[in-house]
């Protein structure tokens, strides 16, 4: 999300005058529609407190908005091959569905070439388009707290049914009432770093993640069936806690992070991430060390494993473990990012 004033201003001069110098370069979600566009679309302009101007198509799928079918934003450039466009109305007429190589099969398009076509027109495979327009429908929910009527029709859904499947297919269809039955609430928490969402109770947090990382929808499938729990939206008093200490955190004010947490994993995994809470900020330690420590020295690959089950990004730092040469090894948040919380923790070091 566009959050420079003097850019969403530029952009918005772009949108009025609809200047093709502009097409691709930006998509503004338009809030009262729900739905986004291209600088050059010909539907009547928004005012300009009703737009949210994004960098990538994927992320304002992932913020909750649909292509506007009348610029088709999805569709630059224009001349795009046969099966990507065959590939986007399919995820239009069925956003909540999770596709695989037998889908590609069953329409005549092998997987490998979906993926590379698609790649080339959008920079995102068609995996990562399907995920976004599906979480998407989650995440407005969840961003903007709405009625839920309001939300699936914003969602392109025209009853309630449909729009309730596409929903509890990511945060879960609602449980049998139980006395077990726990109740968990997620929020949006906007960043420097892009979108993350929490899941949390009146006690503790079970979830902190960015909306784009891959795998997210099974973190929330697992938490679900181990706590036998109901995700909806809404906040929290640990919600809003955590929130507060994230703005302090890329502020460079926060001393330390006390929200409280419950890690839930194996044995090993829980032994893992003890050890990255003890990762001063602004330093590093590599896989090796790590397995040192655990007393499993050949166990890099494991730790790594756990590093990237991990479901409390930033709170628990896996992005402060890099490889033994130096190189800053996976994080599921994606390598700038990594990057970034490194060089911004070395920054508070200095700055405090």
């Amino acid at each position: 999300m566009i959050t420079d004033e003097k850019m969403k201003h530029a952009y918005y001069k772009a949108l009025l005058e609809r200047n093709t110098a502009f097409d691709g370069i930006f998509f503004a979600g338009i809030t009262t529609t729900g739905v986004f566009c291209h600088a050059t679309c010909p539907a009547r302009k928004p005012k300009y407190e009703h737009c949210i101007f994004y960098d990538t198509a994927e992320e304002a799928l992932l913020s909750g908005f649909r292509p506007c079918k009348r610029c088709k934003p999805l569709s630059y450039p224009r001349s795009i091959p046969e099966t990507v466009q065959k590939m986007v109305e399919l995820v239009e007429a069925e956003p909540e569905k999770r596709w695989s190589d037998r889908d590609f099969s069953e329409l005549g398009i092998h997987s490998a070439t979906a993926r590379r076509q698609f790649k080339k027109v959008y920079g995102m495979t068609f995996v990562q388009f399907a995920r976004a327009r599906r979480m998407g429908i989650a995440m407005k929910t969840i961003k903007n707290g709405e009625k839920i009527i309001d939300t699936q029709l914003d969602a392109g859904y025209d009853s309630s049914s449909g729009f309730h499947d596409a929903f509890t297919k990511i945060m879960g269809r609602k449980p049998k009432q139980s006395k077990e039955l726990k109740v968990l609430s997620a929020d949006w928490i906007d960043t420097e770093l892009g979108p993350m969402m929490s899941v949390a109770d009146d006690d503790y947090l079970y979830l902190l993640e960015f909306v784009d990382r891959r795998g997210l929808e099974r973190e929330i499938e697992r938490l679900r069936n181990r706590l036998n729990a109901q995700i909806i939206p809404g906040k929290t008093k640990i919600s809003e806690q955590i929130k507060t200490e994230l703005q302090q955190y890329f502020a460079q004010s926060l001393k330390a992070f006390k929200t409280p947490f419950i890690l839930m994993g194996s044995d090993f995994q829980k032994s893992v991430w003890q050890q990255l809470l003890m990762i001063e900020r602004g330093e590093t330690t590599s896989y090796k060390e790590l397995g040192t420590k655990l007393e499993r020295p050949n166990a890099s690959r494991a730790i790594g494993n756990a590093n990237g089950a991990n479901q409390l990004a930033i709170i628990v730092p896996c992005h402060r473990v890099i490889q033994t040469n130096g190189g800053l090894g996976g994080y599921a948040g994606g390598l700038d990012r990594k990057q970034w919380l490194l060089n911004h923790e070395k920054n508070y070091l200095k700055k405090n």
